[in-house]
């Protein structure tokens, strides 16, 4: 009789396919190597991409799955190829990202040897994930499996490590992967309260000045439908947060703005003059609030949230809604009164025009000589498509990409939001567009953090993918030296950087590349690399010193931005 077992690799990469996965992005070594063995006869089946880091590797899976709504994967050998994960894993857990990384492991009866590339990967990823196990039996791939892609992708998504001995990998083993739909502790999804949404809509219903903050919660949500038809009824304005950019279209006519330390100035000063503040689907981060003991105290704070961890944890509020927001938003629509709140607008609209004529005029259409920043976004929104993916890294051309990039539909933002980390937009940005080749990726990017991942020109090289990556270049680390002007008496300590021929390095990867530093070539240039069809990597020179602003200082109030 025929031996019908398969070998724990084979099973590896059948339990990816059962679960719809398409993409694989990872990096092979001696602990992983049956699995990309097995890998070889599955190409038509699923797509591996091979990156030039494995930091590149699961960025890139935290760039398909921000875009796709599905769970990203990654894998990694042991050792330093583990080890290298982990600071995508502490990104994907605090943006709340699915993924599930694969990584092998020295044979089970070397474990504690300290054999060659041995880490305990999963004591390291403890903190950093929502779920890990280490798998020392082949009969326990497929259930840990199946159990890693239900945890990363439900109730407040996550990432999941899956550490697996070279032995399991090698042994026999029957293959009958069984989804995984429940597990008895874990219940990812709250009950909604229907008292908690009556007490609710009671204070959004008396509130003269109500005010609606709204994060990623209403994206992973697929509430977006939902939320807009609770803001067209109730006529209450709204503002998001970094990672909730999109969920709503900026021309809504209830959208005032962003919120946090480089948001917009009348959705962070007015949030301290309303009366009852809905948090849809966000977390208060400090980043948001600024000093906690003097955020929003005149307010009554509804919370509407999935996770029952975030209730009370940084600002206490009056009445919490737990619950997925596409069922507690739809609730609640239907309690609130028919109102619109156009006075109450008109008075973000106000402090809006004072922000246009002391910040944003000068960044979108400046007078000066050098290059700002935000006039190169300016142009790539007079070319970009609608349906067009930013990725922006993290620093100052961040903060100005996400100000001015005119996002109209969901999932078209991606960066690292609550970990800030550089050199994440070009894996990501790869990520992104390998989830449909059809739509404009604009990865936009700093001089210092390009310089963390640039290796991976060779991956968007090696897919063909047609990102356009734009260098705004201040060869500064920017972000840091702004602070360092305001806050310490311009000591510009290890910021400066001398930089390399960026455009050389990007036409070795076989980009389509120009550099510009006068004002008159910017245009063209950006108009030239909409048109290419392929990768495009354009070098934009900007002014050394200039600064972001709005600004909310670390621990200072909201009331205490500053637009100079």
């Amino acid at each position: 009789m025929k031996d019908s077992r398969i070998r724990g690799a084979d099973i590896v990469i059948r339990s990816l396919i059962a679960e719809n996965a398409k993409f694989i992005f990872g990096y092979p070594g001696g602990a992983i190597m049956p699995v990309y063995d097995a890998l070889y006869d599955y190409e038509d089946q699923i797509q591996h991409i091979l990156t030039r880091h494995e930091q590149g590797a699961i960025h890139a899976a935290q760039g398909y799955a921000r875009v796709s709504g599905k769970v990203g994967v990654c894998m990694a050998t042991s050792g330093p190829g583990a080890t290298n994960l982990i600071t995508g894993l502490a990104d994907a857990l605090i943006d709340s990202t699915p993924l599930v990384c694969i990584t092998g492991q020295v044979f089970a009866h070397l474990l504690g040897t300290d054999a060659f590339q041995e880490t305990d990967v999963v004591g390291m990823s403890m903190p950093g994930t929502k779920w890990n196990i280490q798998v020392q039996r082949v009969e326990d791939i497929a259930p840990a499996i199946a159990k890693g892609f239900h945890i990363a992708r439900s109730g407040r998504p996550g990432p999941v490590l899956i550490d697996i001995t070279k032995n399991a990998q090698n042994d026999l083993g029957e293959f009958n992967y069984v989804p995984c739909l429940n597990i008895r502790s874990y219940k990812p999804y709250p009950k909604v309260d229907d008292e908690q949404v009556a007490k609710a809509a009671e204070l959004i219903n008396e509130a003269k000045r109500p005010y609606v903050v709204y994060g990623q919660g209403v994206v992973i949500g697929r509430a977006e439908q939902e939320f807009k038809n609770f803001l067209d009824k109730s006529g209450i304005p709204a503002a998001c947060t970094l990672l909730g950019t999109g969920a709503l279209s900026e021309e809504h006519p209830n959208y005032v703005g962003k919120l946090g330390m480089h948001g917009n100035y009348s959705p962070n000063l007015l949030t301290n003059q309303c009366d009852v503040l809905i948090a849809v689907g966000m977390r208060f981060d400090d980043r948001v609030t600024g000093d906690l003991s003097r955020y929003a105290k005149q307010a009554k704070i509804i919370h509407m949230e999935l996770d029952p961890a975030e209730i009370d944890k940084n600002v206490k509020c009056t009445v919490p809604v737990l619950g997925d927001c596409k069922e507690t938003l739809a609730k609640l629509t239907a309690l609130v009164k028919e109102k619109t709140h156009e006075d109450w607008i008109a008075k973000f609209r106000e402090l809006e025009a004072e922000e246009k004529r002391v910040v944003i005029g000068n960044d979108l259409l400046p007078t000066k000589v050098g290059l700002t920043m935000g006039e190169v976004i300016r142009h790539v929104n007079e070319f970009k498509a609608d349906d067009a993916i930013l990725v922006t890294d993290v620093g100052q051309h961040q903060m100005v990409a996400w100000r001015y990039f005119e996002y109209k539909i969901s999932r078209t933002q991606v960066t690292s939001g609550g970990l800030g980390t550089m050199g994440f937009a070009l894996p990501a940005a790869l990520g992104a567009q390998l989830h449909d080749f059809n739509r404009q990726v604009v990865c936009v990017v700093g001089d210092g953090g390009i310089q963390m991942t640039i290796q991976e020109l060779g991956t968007i090289m090696q897919t063909k993918a047609p990102v356009k990556v734009v260098l705004l270049n201040n060869n500064f680390l920017g972000m840091v030296r702004q602070w360092q002007q305001l806050f310490f008496e311009k000591r510009y300590s290890f910021t400066e950087l001398e930089n390399p021929d960026f455009p050389k390095i990007a036409e070795a990867y076989r980009f389509k590349v120009r550099k510009v530093e006068k004002r008159e070539d910017l245009r063209n240039a950006v108009a030239e690399m909409f048109i290419h069809d392929g990768p495009y990597f354009l070098e934009v020179v900007v002014e050394k010193e200039d600064n972001v602003f709005p600004m909310i200082a670390a621990g200072s109030s909201v009331e205490e931005v500053r637009l100079s």
